[in-house]
């Protein structure tokens, strides 16, 4: 049951990703360019996204004791600034600035137009084996 479930949340996921336009690299990219041509349409998905997040955060633990699988919820409990996230949120916000894509929506986009997806998730697999050897000096 537990794999079903995570298999349609993912489709789900993916479905949305396909359906906001968030694996078209140039609808990206035209949301992010404030002072050109700017595509407002991908605030109203973030947006929705972040309702849709904070209240299922907020009632999820109120409607149940614990998840439906696994023993408790797993909430961050981290609140610190530290050099390594500042890194790795400059690193993410400069891919997705220059391609237009971020792991999620690459993973969909697949679907699409393998050739940009496939070349953009090599390099994501590559960053993150560097990262974890830098990481583990």
């Amino acid at each position: 049951m537990k794999n079903l479930s995570m298999f349609l949340t993912g489709l789900l996921f993916g479905m949305g990703l396909i359906v906001s336009g968030m694996i078209n690299p140039a609808k990206v990219i035209g949301f992010l360019d404030l002072f050109g041509h700017w595509d407002p349409s991908l605030a109203f998905v973030m947006a929705g996204a972040v309702v849709v997040t904070t209240i299922g955060y907020r009632y999820a633990s109120k409607l149940y004791e614990t998840p439906m699988f696994d023993i408790n919820f797993r909430l961050p409990t981290r609140t610190d600034i530290d050099k390594p996230l500042i890194q790795g949120a400059v690193l993410f916000g400069l891919g997705w600035g220059l391609v237009g894509l971020c792991p999620g929506p690459a993973i969909a986009a697949i679907t699409a137009a393998p050739a940009s997806a496939i070349i953009f998730g090599v390099a994501m697999l590559a960053g993150m084996f560097a990262a974890r050897k830098y990481t583990a000096n």
